[in-house]
Protein backbone atom coordinates (compact mmCIF):
# COMPACT_ATOMS: atom_id res chain seq x y z
CA UNK A 1 0.00 0.00 0.00
CA UNK A 2 1.52 3.31 -1.07
CA UNK A 3 2.17 6.15 1.34
CA UNK A 4 0.09 9.23 0.57
CA UNK A 5 1.79 11.75 2.87
CA UNK A 6 4.61 13.77 1.34
CA UNK A 7 6.58 16.76 2.54
CA UNK A 8 5.50 19.84 0.61
CA UNK A 9 9.11 20.88 0.03
CA UNK A 10 9.89 17.52 -1.56
CA UNK A 11 6.98 17.85 -3.95
CA UNK A 12 7.95 21.41 -4.88
CA UNK A 13 11.28 20.07 -6.09
CA UNK A 14 9.45 17.84 -8.58
CA UNK A 15 7.52 20.10 -10.99
CA UNK A 16 5.94 17.11 -12.75
CA UNK A 17 4.74 15.46 -9.55
CA UNK A 18 1.10 16.19 -10.37
CA UNK A 19 -0.16 15.00 -13.76
CA UNK A 20 -2.59 17.87 -14.15
CA UNK A 21 -3.20 18.14 -17.87
CA UNK A 22 -4.32 15.83 -20.60
CA UNK A 23 -1.55 14.70 -22.93
CA UNK A 24 -3.19 15.53 -26.22
CA UNK A 25 -0.31 14.26 -28.34
CA UNK A 26 -1.63 10.73 -28.70
CA UNK A 27 -5.24 11.71 -29.45
CA UNK A 28 -4.69 14.81 -31.57
CA UNK A 29 -4.34 12.94 -34.90
CA UNK A 30 -7.66 11.15 -34.31
CA UNK A 31 -9.37 14.40 -33.29
CA UNK A 32 -8.01 16.19 -36.35
CA UNK A 33 -9.17 13.35 -38.59
CA UNK A 34 -12.67 13.42 -37.14
CA UNK A 35 -12.86 17.18 -37.56
CA UNK A 36 -11.75 16.95 -41.19
CA UNK A 37 -14.38 14.28 -41.93
CA UNK A 38 -17.20 16.23 -40.30
CA UNK A 39 -16.09 19.40 -42.01
CA UNK A 40 -16.15 17.59 -45.36
CA UNK A 41 -19.14 15.23 -45.04
CA UNK A 42 -21.30 16.83 -42.37
CA UNK A 43 -24.27 14.86 -41.04
CA UNK A 44 -23.20 11.66 -42.80
CA UNK A 45 -19.92 11.66 -40.88
CA UNK A 46 -21.74 12.41 -37.63
CA UNK A 47 -23.97 9.36 -38.05
CA UNK A 48 -20.99 7.15 -38.84
CA UNK A 49 -18.99 8.31 -35.83
CA UNK A 50 -22.01 7.98 -33.54
CA UNK A 51 -22.45 4.39 -34.66
CA UNK A 52 -18.72 3.73 -34.26
CA UNK A 53 -18.20 5.29 -30.84
CA UNK A 54 -21.66 5.11 -29.24
CA UNK A 55 -22.91 1.92 -30.94
CA UNK A 56 -26.09 3.71 -32.01
CA UNK A 57 -27.42 4.14 -35.54
CA UNK A 58 -29.39 7.38 -35.54
CA UNK A 59 -32.12 8.37 -37.95
CA UNK A 60 -32.23 11.97 -36.84
CA UNK A 61 -29.56 13.99 -35.09
CA UNK A 62 -31.83 16.58 -33.49
CA UNK A 63 -34.08 15.95 -30.52
CA UNK A 64 -37.67 16.54 -31.55
CA UNK A 65 -40.53 17.90 -29.48
CA UNK A 66 -42.04 14.43 -29.13
CA UNK A 67 -38.78 13.12 -27.66
CA UNK A 68 -38.65 16.04 -25.27
CA UNK A 69 -42.20 15.42 -24.09
CA UNK A 70 -41.43 11.72 -23.63
CA UNK A 71 -38.37 12.62 -21.54
CA UNK A 72 -40.50 14.80 -19.28
CA UNK A 73 -42.74 11.82 -18.61
CA UNK A 74 -39.74 9.73 -17.58
CA UNK A 75 -38.42 12.20 -15.00
CA UNK A 76 -40.12 11.68 -11.64
CA UNK A 77 -41.60 14.61 -9.72
CA UNK A 78 -38.91 14.67 -7.04
CA UNK A 79 -36.12 14.82 -9.62
CA UNK A 80 -37.98 17.49 -11.57
CA UNK A 81 -38.36 19.56 -8.41
CA UNK A 82 -34.64 19.21 -7.68
CA UNK A 83 -33.69 20.27 -11.21
CA UNK A 84 -35.97 23.30 -10.98
CA UNK A 85 -34.52 24.31 -7.61
CA UNK A 86 -30.99 24.03 -8.99
CA UNK A 87 -32.09 26.05 -12.04
CA UNK A 88 -33.45 28.82 -9.81
CA UNK A 89 -30.26 29.02 -7.76
CA UNK A 90 -28.01 29.06 -10.83
CA UNK A 91 -30.18 31.66 -12.55
CA UNK A 92 -30.24 33.92 -9.48
CA UNK A 93 -26.46 33.80 -9.13
CA UNK A 94 -25.71 34.42 -12.80
CA UNK A 95 -28.33 37.13 -13.17
CA UNK A 96 -26.21 39.26 -10.84
CA UNK A 97 -23.34 38.99 -13.34
CA UNK A 98 -25.16 40.65 -16.22
CA UNK A 99 -23.55 43.95 -17.03
CA UNK A 100 -25.48 47.14 -17.66
CA UNK A 101 -24.59 49.61 -20.40
CA UNK A 102 -23.46 53.01 -19.15
CA UNK A 103 -22.62 56.43 -20.56
CA UNK A 104 -21.09 59.35 -18.71
CA UNK A 105 -20.13 62.91 -19.62
CA UNK A 106 -16.45 62.87 -18.68
CA UNK A 107 -15.97 66.48 -19.66
CA UNK A 108 -18.18 69.07 -21.29
CA UNK A 109 -19.39 67.70 -24.60
CA UNK A 110 -17.50 64.40 -24.27
CA UNK A 111 -19.68 61.37 -23.58
CA UNK A 112 -17.96 58.01 -23.07
CA UNK A 113 -19.53 54.68 -22.23
CA UNK A 114 -19.72 50.95 -22.73
CA UNK A 115 -22.39 48.64 -24.05
CA UNK A 116 -22.53 44.85 -23.90
CA UNK A 117 -23.64 42.73 -26.83
CA UNK A 118 -24.55 39.03 -26.59
CA UNK A 119 -23.11 36.51 -29.00
CA UNK A 120 -25.63 35.37 -31.57
CA UNK A 121 -25.15 31.59 -31.64
CA UNK A 122 -23.25 29.44 -29.13
CA UNK A 123 -22.74 25.73 -28.59
CA UNK A 124 -22.72 23.88 -25.28
CA UNK A 125 -21.17 20.45 -24.91
CA UNK A 126 -22.76 18.32 -22.20
CA UNK A 127 -21.10 14.98 -21.36
CA UNK A 128 -23.41 11.97 -21.30
CA UNK A 129 -25.95 12.08 -18.45
CA UNK A 130 -24.36 15.14 -16.79
CA UNK A 131 -27.60 17.10 -16.72
CA UNK A 132 -26.17 19.59 -14.21
CA UNK A 133 -23.69 20.72 -16.86
CA UNK A 134 -26.60 21.54 -19.17
CA UNK A 135 -27.86 23.96 -16.52
CA UNK A 136 -24.41 25.45 -15.96
CA UNK A 137 -23.72 26.05 -19.66
CA UNK A 138 -27.10 27.16 -20.92
CA UNK A 139 -28.35 29.43 -18.12
CA UNK A 140 -25.59 32.09 -18.34
CA UNK A 141 -25.90 32.11 -22.14
CA UNK A 142 -29.63 32.69 -21.84
CA UNK A 143 -29.13 35.50 -19.31
CA UNK A 144 -26.57 37.10 -21.62
CA UNK A 145 -29.23 37.23 -24.34
CA UNK A 146 -27.77 34.70 -26.79
CA UNK A 147 -30.33 34.13 -29.56
CA UNK A 148 -29.57 30.49 -30.33
CA UNK A 149 -28.09 28.00 -27.86
CA UNK A 150 -27.28 24.61 -29.38
CA UNK A 151 -26.60 21.72 -27.00
CA UNK A 152 -24.72 18.60 -28.08
CA UNK A 153 -24.74 15.52 -25.86
CA UNK A 154 -24.08 11.83 -26.62
CA UNK A 155 -27.04 9.47 -27.05
CA UNK A 156 -27.70 6.47 -24.83
CA UNK A 157 -27.71 2.89 -26.10
CA UNK A 158 -31.37 3.17 -27.16
CA UNK A 159 -30.67 6.22 -29.31
CA UNK A 160 -32.33 8.68 -26.96
CA UNK A 161 -30.72 11.34 -24.81
CA UNK A 162 -30.69 10.96 -21.03
CA UNK A 163 -34.13 12.27 -19.92
CA UNK A 164 -32.77 14.42 -17.09
CA UNK A 165 -30.31 16.07 -19.48
CA UNK A 166 -33.10 16.85 -21.95
CA UNK A 167 -35.35 18.27 -19.25
CA UNK A 168 -32.54 20.33 -17.70
CA UNK A 169 -31.44 21.75 -21.06
CA UNK A 170 -35.03 22.65 -21.91
CA UNK A 171 -35.68 24.33 -18.56
CA UNK A 172 -32.40 26.24 -18.85
CA UNK A 173 -33.37 27.66 -22.24
CA UNK A 174 -31.60 25.61 -24.91
CA UNK A 175 -33.11 26.34 -28.31
CA UNK A 176 -31.91 23.14 -30.01
CA UNK A 177 -30.54 19.83 -28.69
CA UNK A 178 -28.54 17.31 -30.72
CA UNK A 179 -27.73 13.64 -30.09
CA UNK A 180 -24.04 13.93 -30.92
CA UNK A 181 -21.03 13.56 -28.65
CA UNK A 182 -17.24 13.50 -28.72
CA UNK A 183 -14.88 15.32 -31.06
CA UNK A 184 -17.47 15.02 -33.83
CA UNK A 185 -19.88 17.20 -31.86
CA UNK A 186 -17.24 19.89 -31.45
CA UNK A 187 -16.51 19.77 -35.18
CA UNK A 188 -20.19 20.05 -36.06
CA UNK A 189 -20.68 23.07 -33.81
CA UNK A 190 -17.51 24.72 -35.09
CA UNK A 191 -18.18 24.40 -38.81
CA UNK A 192 -21.88 23.62 -39.04
CA UNK A 193 -23.66 20.85 -40.92
CA UNK A 194 -27.00 20.61 -42.67
CA UNK A 195 -28.59 19.93 -39.27
CA UNK A 196 -26.33 21.55 -36.69
CA UNK A 197 -25.71 25.32 -36.78
CA UNK A 198 -22.26 26.86 -36.93
CA UNK A 199 -21.60 28.65 -33.65
CA UNK A 200 -19.35 31.48 -32.52
CA UNK A 201 -18.23 29.87 -29.29
CA UNK A 202 -18.21 26.40 -27.72
CA UNK A 203 -18.35 25.88 -23.96
CA UNK A 204 -18.54 22.90 -21.67
CA UNK A 205 -16.26 20.14 -20.36
CA UNK A 206 -15.47 16.81 -21.96
CA UNK A 207 -12.97 13.99 -22.25
CA UNK A 208 -9.53 14.15 -23.82
CA UNK A 209 -10.96 13.88 -27.36
CA UNK A 210 -13.39 16.72 -26.76
CA UNK A 211 -10.60 18.84 -25.31
CA UNK A 212 -8.33 18.11 -28.27
CA UNK A 213 -11.10 19.01 -30.70
CA UNK A 214 -11.80 22.27 -28.91
CA UNK A 215 -8.13 23.22 -29.13
CA UNK A 216 -8.10 22.45 -32.87
CA UNK A 217 -11.20 24.45 -33.76
CA UNK A 218 -9.98 27.38 -31.70
CA UNK A 219 -7.07 27.64 -34.11
CA UNK A 220 -9.61 27.94 -36.92
CA UNK A 221 -11.46 30.90 -35.47
CA UNK A 222 -14.07 29.39 -33.16
CA UNK A 223 -13.75 30.60 -29.58
CA UNK A 224 -13.91 28.23 -26.62
CA UNK A 225 -14.32 28.80 -22.90
CA UNK A 226 -10.90 27.56 -21.71
CA UNK A 227 -8.63 24.51 -21.93
CA UNK A 228 -9.70 21.65 -19.69
CA UNK A 229 -7.83 18.91 -17.89
CA UNK A 230 -8.69 16.37 -15.18
CA UNK A 231 -10.90 17.66 -12.38
CA UNK A 232 -9.08 18.57 -9.16
CA UNK A 233 -9.47 19.69 -5.56
CA UNK A 234 -6.99 21.25 -3.15
CA UNK A 235 -7.99 21.38 0.52
CA UNK A 236 -6.31 23.65 3.05
CA UNK A 237 -6.78 22.20 6.53
CA UNK A 238 -5.26 23.04 9.89
CA UNK A 239 -5.40 21.33 13.30
CA UNK A 240 -9.09 22.30 13.70
CA UNK A 241 -10.25 20.65 10.46
CA UNK A 242 -12.54 17.62 10.47
CA UNK A 243 -10.68 14.63 8.96
CA UNK A 244 -13.92 12.88 8.02
CA UNK A 245 -15.08 15.89 6.01
CA UNK A 246 -11.73 16.15 4.24
CA UNK A 247 -11.65 12.44 3.43
CA UNK A 248 -15.20 12.53 2.08
CA UNK A 249 -14.41 15.46 -0.21
CA UNK A 250 -11.22 13.85 -1.52
CA UNK A 251 -13.04 10.61 -2.28
CA UNK A 252 -15.86 12.56 -3.93
CA UNK A 253 -13.36 14.16 -6.29
CA UNK A 254 -11.95 10.73 -7.12
CA UNK A 255 -15.36 9.78 -8.55
CA UNK A 256 -14.45 11.78 -11.64
CA UNK A 257 -11.91 9.09 -12.58
CA UNK A 258 -8.37 7.97 -11.94
CA UNK A 259 -6.92 11.06 -13.60
CA UNK A 260 -8.68 13.45 -11.20
CA UNK A 261 -6.49 14.92 -8.46
CA UNK A 262 -7.30 15.28 -4.76
CA UNK A 263 -4.79 17.02 -2.49
CA UNK A 264 -4.88 17.86 1.20
CA UNK A 265 -2.40 20.56 2.18
CA UNK A 266 -1.96 20.86 5.96
CA UNK A 267 0.44 21.97 8.65
CA UNK A 268 -0.91 19.33 11.06
CA UNK A 269 0.70 15.89 11.24
CA UNK A 270 -2.33 14.57 13.12
CA UNK A 271 -4.80 15.69 10.46
CA UNK A 272 -2.55 14.28 7.74
CA UNK A 273 -2.36 10.88 9.43
CA UNK A 274 -6.09 10.75 10.18
CA UNK A 275 -7.09 11.56 6.61
CA UNK A 276 -4.61 9.08 5.16
CA UNK A 277 -6.03 6.34 7.35
CA UNK A 278 -9.56 7.11 6.16
CA UNK A 279 -8.94 7.09 2.41
CA UNK A 280 -5.80 5.11 1.57
CA UNK A 281 -7.62 1.81 1.14
CA UNK A 282 -10.51 3.36 -0.81
CA UNK A 283 -8.78 4.95 -3.78
CA UNK A 284 -5.78 4.39 -6.01
CA UNK A 285 -5.88 7.58 -8.05
CA UNK A 286 -3.94 10.81 -7.69
CA UNK A 287 -4.70 11.45 -4.03
CA UNK A 288 -2.01 13.11 -1.94
CA UNK A 289 -1.50 14.65 1.46
CA UNK A 290 1.16 17.34 1.62
CA UNK A 291 2.63 18.37 4.95
CA UNK A 292 3.81 21.98 5.21
CA UNK A 293 5.69 23.78 7.97
CA UNK A 294 3.11 26.57 8.24
CA UNK A 295 -0.26 27.73 6.92
CA UNK A 296 1.52 30.52 5.06
CA UNK A 297 3.42 27.86 3.10
CA UNK A 298 0.08 26.24 2.32
CA UNK A 299 -1.36 29.51 1.05
CA UNK A 300 1.69 30.27 -1.09
CA UNK A 301 1.50 26.82 -2.67
CA UNK A 302 -2.24 27.15 -3.28
CA UNK A 303 -1.77 30.41 -5.16
CA UNK A 304 0.92 28.88 -7.33
CA UNK A 305 -1.05 25.66 -7.87
CA UNK A 306 -4.24 27.59 -8.80
CA UNK A 307 -6.67 24.69 -8.31
CA UNK A 308 -10.03 24.22 -9.96
CA UNK A 309 -11.65 23.74 -6.54
CA UNK A 310 -10.13 25.10 -3.32
CA UNK A 311 -11.60 24.23 0.07
CA UNK A 312 -10.56 26.14 3.19
CA UNK A 313 -11.07 24.25 6.46
CA UNK A 314 -9.12 26.23 9.04
CA UNK A 315 -9.80 28.05 12.31
CA UNK A 316 -9.76 31.49 10.65
CA UNK A 317 -11.04 30.84 7.10
CA UNK A 318 -11.69 34.47 6.20
CA UNK A 319 -8.13 35.45 7.04
CA UNK A 320 -6.87 32.71 4.72
CA UNK A 321 -9.41 33.58 2.01
CA UNK A 322 -8.12 37.16 1.89
CA UNK A 323 -4.72 35.83 0.87
CA UNK A 324 -5.97 33.56 -1.92
CA UNK A 325 -5.47 34.92 -5.42
CA UNK A 326 -5.79 31.97 -7.79
CA UNK A 327 -8.56 29.37 -7.77
CA UNK A 328 -11.48 28.44 -9.99
CA UNK A 329 -13.94 28.40 -7.10
CA UNK A 330 -13.32 28.67 -3.36
CA UNK A 331 -15.35 26.77 -0.76
CA UNK A 332 -15.03 28.35 2.68
CA UNK A 333 -15.60 26.52 5.95
CA UNK A 334 -16.41 23.00 7.08
CA UNK A 335 -19.90 22.98 5.58
CA UNK A 336 -19.05 24.06 2.03
CA UNK A 337 -18.32 20.85 0.12
CA UNK A 338 -17.59 21.03 -3.60
CA UNK A 339 -20.64 18.84 -4.21
CA UNK A 340 -22.91 21.68 -3.07
CA UNK A 341 -21.36 24.00 -5.63
CA UNK A 342 -21.44 21.35 -8.34
CA UNK A 343 -25.21 21.13 -8.10
CA UNK A 344 -27.15 23.63 -6.05
CA UNK A 345 -25.47 26.75 -4.65
CA UNK A 346 -25.88 28.56 -7.96
CA UNK A 347 -22.21 29.18 -8.73
CA UNK A 348 -20.92 27.62 -11.94
CA UNK A 349 -19.12 24.29 -11.91
CA UNK A 350 -17.50 24.68 -15.33
CA UNK A 351 -14.10 25.85 -14.10
CA UNK A 352 -10.50 26.11 -15.33
CA UNK A 353 -8.18 23.27 -14.36
CA UNK A 354 -4.46 22.50 -14.56
CA UNK A 355 -3.39 25.89 -13.20
CA UNK A 356 -5.40 27.89 -15.74
CA UNK A 357 -7.22 29.57 -12.85
CA UNK A 358 -4.31 32.02 -12.93
CA UNK A 359 -5.50 33.18 -16.34
CA UNK A 360 -9.17 32.26 -16.75
CA UNK A 361 -12.36 32.62 -14.75
CA UNK A 362 -15.05 29.98 -14.51
CA UNK A 363 -17.91 30.01 -16.98
CA UNK A 364 -20.11 33.07 -16.50
CA UNK A 365 -22.35 35.53 -18.32
CA UNK A 366 -19.34 37.47 -19.63
CA UNK A 367 -18.29 34.43 -21.67
CA UNK A 368 -21.34 34.96 -23.85
CA UNK A 369 -21.01 38.70 -24.46
CA UNK A 370 -18.58 41.18 -25.90
CA UNK A 371 -18.09 44.80 -24.91
CA UNK A 372 -18.15 47.86 -27.14
CA UNK A 373 -16.94 51.26 -26.04
CA UNK A 374 -19.02 54.30 -27.04
CA UNK A 375 -17.63 57.77 -27.75
CA UNK A 376 -19.85 60.75 -28.54
CA UNK A 377 -18.41 64.24 -28.81
CA UNK A 378 -20.25 67.42 -29.68
CA UNK A 379 -18.48 70.33 -31.36
CA UNK A 380 -17.59 72.03 -28.10
CA UNK A 381 -16.19 68.81 -26.66
CA UNK A 382 -13.95 68.18 -29.67
CA UNK A 383 -12.84 71.80 -29.79
CA UNK A 384 -11.61 71.64 -26.20
CA UNK A 385 -9.32 68.71 -26.95
CA UNK A 386 -8.42 69.67 -30.52
CA UNK A 387 -4.98 71.08 -29.78
CA UNK A 388 -3.97 68.05 -27.68
CA UNK A 389 -5.13 65.57 -30.32
CA UNK A 390 -3.38 67.43 -33.14
CA UNK A 391 -0.15 67.72 -31.15
CA UNK A 392 -0.07 64.01 -30.35
CA UNK A 393 -0.98 63.01 -33.92
CA UNK A 394 1.79 65.10 -35.39
CA UNK A 395 4.29 63.72 -32.87
CA UNK A 396 3.62 60.23 -34.25
CA UNK A 397 3.69 61.45 -37.88
CA UNK A 398 -0.03 60.86 -38.28
CA UNK A 399 -0.70 64.02 -40.28
CA UNK A 400 -4.00 62.84 -41.76
CA UNK A 401 -5.24 61.95 -38.27
CA UNK A 402 -4.52 65.53 -37.24
CA UNK A 403 -6.23 66.94 -40.34
CA UNK A 404 -9.35 64.82 -39.63
CA UNK A 405 -9.78 66.86 -36.45
CA UNK A 406 -8.80 70.27 -37.86
CA UNK A 407 -11.13 69.99 -40.87
CA UNK A 408 -14.09 70.13 -38.51
CA UNK A 409 -13.12 73.68 -37.53
CA UNK A 410 -11.86 74.95 -40.88
CA UNK A 411 -13.69 77.02 -43.45
CA UNK A 412 -11.48 75.60 -46.19
CA UNK A 413 -12.66 72.64 -48.27
CA UNK A 414 -10.88 69.39 -47.34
Amino acid sequence: MRKMIKKLKEVQEKPDFFRRSFDLTAVMPLAEGIIAEVKSRGDEALREYTEKFDSVRLKGLEVGQDELEAAKERVDSEMLRSIKEAYAAIRNFHYRQKRVAWTEEFSEGVFIGETYVPLDVVGAYVPASYFSTALMCVIPAKIAGVREIAVCTPPMADGNVDPCTLVAADIAGATRIFKVGGAQAIAALAFGTKTIPKVQKIVGPGNVYVTAAKMVVREEGVEIDFPAGPSEILILGDETANPAFIAADMLAQAEHGTKSISVLLTDSERIAADVEQKIIAKTDGQNWILLADSMQECIDFANEYAPEHLEIMVKEPIAVLKRIRNAGSVFVGNYSPVAAGDYATGANHVLPTAGYAKLFSGLDVDHFMHRMTLQWLDKKGLEKMKDVVVKLCEAEDMEKHARSVEVRFSTEDY
